[in-house]
């Protein structure tokens, strides 16, 4: 049967639903009074599920409600009665429960014990406690009975205890304790190891063995130190974090001459006669806890001053703690010495005490940092190699200390004097005008000539050529100075003895000698890269007295940009640096190459090829030339080899032999610049030429100069009776070819018969004349 009823406004509506008997048959129906009661509990929680236990007129419910809709609750309500709650107890143990708002402590009454358990309360504010009355009975019937058996173990139990005790004590507690003693009793500082004994059972005689190795190890390792530091080299003082003194290895006390004994407590900077700065570099150690070591050098004022290296490191205890320091010193008297030795060796000329090469360019731009004008001067003594060659180099090095000593007292502080090798010298002037230098020079000269060696009866002087590079501020570049004073010195030993030259940058034969170097580098790139390229200059035949047609192969350089540079300033540097060999074989390559190329031409041309001065007779050069004609398979007689007059002059013994092996090969040979040498007929009748080239300084004023028309047809004459054929070069003008054809020359050479230029377009070029001409 289902009820629902109304409560005031809240319109909070209760389903009470029950069955009476055949589910419940303890229950009994609710009273509206009842339910009004649940119903307004419920509604002050005002939670959506609430359940516990609520007491109406001392009669327990269990409530229990869930909200099925906004100010609805679904209900189950279930009434506990006493005998339902000792259905949950224990029967034997429980005698009443109950069910009530009071708090009752627990009390013993009447033989029963009483207690109360809060519970779960349908109202919070309201609690509910659960009545327990236990009975006494149960633990009354549990009582100690004591036997004799139980006693007898009781008894065996404290005998047992007893005789663990007894042992324990006589074969644990009183070996550990002797052999504490014993460890409390070890220095570690000791110089005599003595051993524990270990006592009682097996665990502690181990444990006294164990201690006994590790002391060893300990002995052994302090005695390893102990000797260690004894031993060594150095000397090592220990101090404490006050920078006092607490150790002193056996070094240290001879290198001191002080015991260890009196050294103990000393300051550190007391000890070693030092400044406060000692302690202070300690101190300083120990406030940065630094790993590495402070490395100083210091010089000790002792009976002999000695330079010390001393080295500060931190001293630190078994918990990494700075415990105080280790002060290594060692003596570094001789290294200094010696140190000081090579650097002098490495900065000075042994010889002459001058600054040597090295030094001097170093110190070079710092000495004319601040100088107004300086004046770079490079120094060459002239006959040198006499007194070396004919007296030794003991006397040439006699004549170095004296010249060096001569010109040394003519300079003051503005002046740097150095010796850079051999017979050279360089000097730097500075804060002096261009006048007041020559002075200066003329000055050392005349000091250097006043200087005679006496070697057995003869006497010696020698002489001084002096370039000189001039700069003012800022325009200095000390460096470059050095470089153009020594190409100036070589003008000035060309000028004659005791001579001094001023560089120039306008002077183009000095440029020239300036930038060989840099020429010369660029040279063996150009023969590396291929960029040599070959021109041509026709030599035409007079009076129509030759069918072959000749041409002189001459030589460029190809910049990537494609500009074309002159020979004027290679071939010098080349000749300077002994670099022509290699140009001569590449040009001879090229040339054949080019040849082979051209086959049509080689019954009516030949063609001119330079060999310098230092290929004349190289080694090596005769196979080269007959090797590339051979891969090449030209004919020889397309060849003609030029060499100067000079150089067939100072190379004749060598050179000699190289025209004869080619001559036999069917190369013809010409004799270049004839006339500006030697001009001896006499050398002309020696070697083995087919041709003679007139130089040029004869021919240029041939039209006007009766001399020279009279100097060229003398040459003329004596070639045609000893069957040499002449070239005139620097052919510029109609009037001189007139006066060639008068004199009777065979060939001419120059502007007026063709200018230089590429081989490459000379095919293209012949063909159109030959078709012109046809």
């Amino acid at each position: 049967m289902a009820r629902e009823c109304y409560i005031g406004q809240s319109q909070l509506v209760y389903f009470a639903q029950w069955r009476t008997a055949e589910f419940f048959p303890n229950e009994r129906p609710l009273s509206k009074d009842q339910l009004q009661n649940i119903a307004s509990a419920i509604s002050r929680a005002g939670k959506q599920s609430i359940a516990g236990v609520y007491l109406i007129d001392a009669q327990a419910y269990v409530v229990t409600a869930v909200a099925s809709a906004p100010n609805e609750y679904v209900l189950l309500v279930r009434q506990l009665t006493e005998s339902d709650l000792l259905e949950y107890a224990q029967a034997s143990l429980v005698s009443k429960v109950a069910i009530s708002h009071e708090n009752m402590a627990q009390s013993k009454v009447n033989g029963t014990y009483n207690d109360a358990i809060e519970i779960p309360s349908l109202l919070k504010e309201t609690p509910v406690y659960l009545q327990v009355q236990f009975f006494e009975s149960p633990f009354q019937e549990v009582k100690f009975k004591l036997d004799w058996v139980s006693l007898g173990f009781i008894l065996l139990g404290v005998f047992i205890v007893a005789l663990g005790y007894m042992w324990l004590r006589a074969g644990l507690l009183k070996p550990f304790k002797n052999l504490i003693q014993q460890l409390a009793q070890v220095d570690p500082m000791a110089s005599v190891y003595q051993p524990v004994k270990g006592e009682g059972i097996e665990e502690l005689v181990l444990l006294a063995s164990r201690v006994n190795s590790l002391l060893a190890r300990i002995y052994q390792q302090k005695e390893r130190a102990k000797i260690t530091l004894e031993s060594i080299a150095e000397a090592v003082i220990l101090t404490d974090v006050d920078a006092k003194v607490i150790y002193m290895n056996p070094r240290a006390e001879v290198l001191l001459g002080v015991a260890s004994c009196h050294a103990i407590d000393q300051s550190l900077a007391s000890l070693l006669k030092a400044s406060e700065q000692l302690n202070q570099a300690v101190f300083s150690c120990i406030s940065r806890c630094d790993s590495t070591p402070q490395i100083a050098k210091i010089k000790l004022l002792t009976a002999s001053p000695r330079i010390m290296e001393r080295s500060i490191s931190n001293l630190r205890s078994h918990d990494k703690e700075i415990v105080g320091t280790v002060v290594v010193l060692r003596d570094i008297t001789q290294e200094e010495l010696l140190k000081h030795q090579l650097q002098k060796r490495a900065n000075f000329d042994s010889i002459t005490g001058l600054l040597n090469r090295q030094a001097f360019e170093e110190k070079l731009p710092h000495f004319t940092a601040t100088a107004q004008t300086i004046a770079v001067c490079y120094l060459d003594l002239e006959q040198f190699k006499l007194i070396n060659d004919s007296c030794g180099h003991a006397a040439g090095d006699r004549m170095l200390a004296m010249v060096s000593k001569a010109m040394q007292s003519c300079l003051g502080p503005q002046e740097l004097l150095a010796r850079l090798g051999g017979d050279e010298f360089g000097l730097v002037i500075c804060g002096r005008s261009a006048l007041s230098v020559a002075k200066l020079l003329k000055q050392l000269i005349l000091q250097v000539s006043l200087q005679v060696l006496s070697s057995g009866n003869t006497h010696y002087k020698v002489g001084l050529s002096i370039g000189v590079a001039f700069g003012r501020a800022p325009y200095i570049n000390a460096q470059e100075s050095l470089k153009d004073a020594d190409i100036a010195c070589i003008a000035a030993k060309a000028k004659g003895a005791n001579q001094i030259h001023f560089y120039d940058d306008k002077d183009k034969e000095l440029t020239y000698q300036r930038n060989a170097p840099k020429w010369a580098v660029r040279i063996a790139q150009a023969i590396e890269e291929n960029e040599l390229i070959l021109y041509y200059q026709p030599i035409r035949g007079l009076s129509g007295g030759s069918l072959r047609q000749r041409m002189e192969i001459l030589l460029r350089i190809q910049e990537p940009c494609g500009r074309i540079l002159p020979p004027a300033q290679f071939i010098a540097a080349a000749e300077r640096f002994r670099l022509m060999p290699d140009i001569d074989k590449e040009v001879i390559r090229k040339a054949f190459l080019w040849l082979s190329l051209h086959p049509k031409l080689w019954p009516d041309h030949c063609i001119s090829i330079n060999l310098s001065g230092n290929s004349l007779g190289a080694e090596g050069m005769v196979e080269y030339i007959i090797q590339q004609q051979q891969i090449f398979d030209i004919p020889s007689q397309c060849i003609c080899f030029e060499i100067t007059e000079t150089t067939a002059i100072q190379n004749r013994n060598r050179g000699m032999e190289m025209l004869k092996q080619l001559r036999k090969r069917g190369f013809s040979f010409a004799l270049d610049d004839f006339g500006s040498g030697f001009a001896s007929y006499g050398y002309l009748r020696e070697l083995p030429v087919d041709y003679v080239k007139i130089d040029g300084c004869f021919i240029k004023n041939l039209a006007v100069n009766a001399k020279d028309y009279a100097i060229v047809k003398s040459i003329q004459d004596v070639c045609r009776v000893m069957g040499i054929e002449t070239v005139a070069e620097f052919v510029e003008t109609q009037e001189i070819i007139d006066k060639l054809n008068t004199i009777g020359i065979n060939y001419a050479q120059g502007y007026a018969i063709g200018r230089p230029q590429p081989l490459a377009n000379y095919r293209e070029q012949y063909d159109i004349r030959r078709a012109q001409g046809a």
